[in-house]
Parts: structure tokens; C-alpha cells; sequence
């Protein structure tokens, strides 16, 4: 037996464990994929990962901006 069955070809999963969904972006605030990314990960083409892993990057800006704390969240409901 050889050590070739254990390569695989495949892109990694760009999760670091910190999982989070943010609840206006609805991304995970670990590895910034959608609920709906993350649960087809293992069912996606290698194709479809790697653009999903392209587009990672420029989506990290979508959490740094601060919400306002509680008052921003109370004038938010009474919108």
C-alpha cells in the first residue's frame, strides 16, 4: 500500500474554528463564508472552492466596521 490514496488534490477549508455568524452579513466571522458555503463545502468542485477562496479576502471588511454598540441597535428596532 502506498501513501498516494492519502494525497488528495483537494482545496483545503479555509475554516479557523471561530465560528460565528454575524447577524447582518450572515457570514461567518472566522472564515467569512455563508452558511450556505459552508454547508455544500464538501460537495462543491475544486473549481467552485478556489473561487470561493478568491473572493474571502475582500469580504473581510464587511465586520470591521463597529454597529454602534446598544444605542445603535435600539435605534435600529425602532426604525
Amino acid at each position: 500500500m502506498t501513501d498516494e490514496v492519502w494525497k488528495r488534490d483537494e482545496v483545503e477549508s479555509p475554516c479557523v474554528k471561530l465560528c460565528v455568524v454575524h447577524p447582518e452579513t450572515r457570514l461567518c466571522t472566522g472564515c467569512l463564508r455563508s452558511i450556505d458555503e459552508i454547508g455544500a463545502w464538501s460537495r462543491m468542485t475544486p473549481e467552485t472552492r478556489r473561487q470561493i477562496m478568491a473572493e474571502l479576502p475582500s469580504r473581510a471588511g464587511a465586520h470591521s466596521k463597529r454597529r454602534g454598540g446598544r444605542a445603535a441597535k435600539l435605534a435600529r428596532q425602532q426604525d
